[in-house]
């Protein structure tokens, strides 16, 4: 979240505003009951939500997969009450191993070392397998992807390179920028494709020669909008059927002004089934000005 749009004075939601475990917990039950398998808690960042095992331990209860990405730093503190909540596995988001590199990409204030000491101790709890998000940017950490896969490839630990993408408006994004999927697979000598686990998965994974995992999330020049089932629900209560979209389905006020499940899952099937979400496949000089909302309030 950049420090010159979200600074000390920018207006956050009140808490009133978003949604409760309460309701998060109802709404994750009738996405649930509609055939969603898996629930990622995301952000921002999910850990900086107070009593976040509390929700963890109400979506346990259900029959779902529970994913966290999180930037790692406080997982010392919480992922031994996160493991025994329920969450299954976490991703953690890591741009580079240098600390320079890192320091100007993150801006956070945080180190590699706070970050690595975070995935050991997601490690040691069992929050796994552990997934490793890397956002590529040319001139930032192109040339740190090698020593990225080096360091957890040995560890059950998979590292996914993402392309540099143009969500929400305030990132800088612009073409040059990005470091293509195929030049982030030239500079490995030997990947093996392996097969998708699931329609829908959004990383093409390959086999190491050492037997380890790496994954390219490719939405800039190979996009995969037509696989896509991933629907996104922002702390305010609204839907978005896209991580490109420009509005979402507020299903917040509808439930607080005493809507049934019924009427609640006739809402998210009528936006469901009239999606049109396209946004990679079509992405041009005229549809990247359009307002988009930002992934630190949908998530990735």
């Amino acid at each position: 979240m950049p420090r010159e749009v979200f600074g000390s004075d920018f207006a956050f939601l009140n808490k009133d505003e978003i949604l409760s475990y309460e309701e998060i917990d109802r709404l994750a039950g009738l996405f649930i009951s509609l055939g969603v398998e898996k629930i990622r808690l995301s952000g921002g960042e999910p850990l900086l939500r107070r009593n976040l095992d509390q929700l963890i331990s109400r979506l346990a209860l259900r029959d779902v997969e529970i994913a966290m990405t999180t930037n790692g730093v406080l997982l010392p503190r919480y992922a031994p009450a996160l493991s025994a909540a329920g969450l299954d596995r976490v991703t953690v988001s890591l741009d580079a191993l240098d600390e320079a590199t890192f320091a100007a990409i993150t801006d956070s204030g945080h180190t590699v070392a706070a970050v690595l000491a975070g995935i050991e101790a997601a490690e040691s709890v069992g929050l796994g397998p552990i997934k490793i998000n890397t956002v590529v940017k040319k001139n930032a950490n192109e040339d740190e992807l090698l020593d990225l896969v080096e360091r957890f490839s040995n560890r059950d630990i998979a590292v996914r390179f993402i392309e540099f993408m143009d969500v929400g408006t305030t990132n800088g994004w612009a073409m040059e920028d990005v470091v293509t999927a195929a030049e982030i697979r030239q500079q490995f000598d030997h990947l093996t494709p392996l097969p998708a686990t699931k329609t829908g998965e959004v990383a093409k994974r390959y086999q190491l020669p050492n037997g380890g995992e790496v994954g390219l999330i490719t939405s800039v020049t190979e996009p995969f909008c037509g696989d896509c089932s991933r629907a996104r629900l922002s702390a305010d209560g609204h839907l978005y059927t896209c991580l490109f979209a420009s509005k979402g389905l507020d299903l917040l006020t509808p439930m607080r002004m005493g809507a049934s499940d019924a009427e609640l899952l006739r809402l998210i099937e009528e936006c469901w089934e009239s999606r049109e979400d396209r946004y990679s496949e079509i992405r041009s000089e005229e549809t990247s000005v359009h307002p988009r909302v930002e992934m630190s309030f949908i998530g990735g």
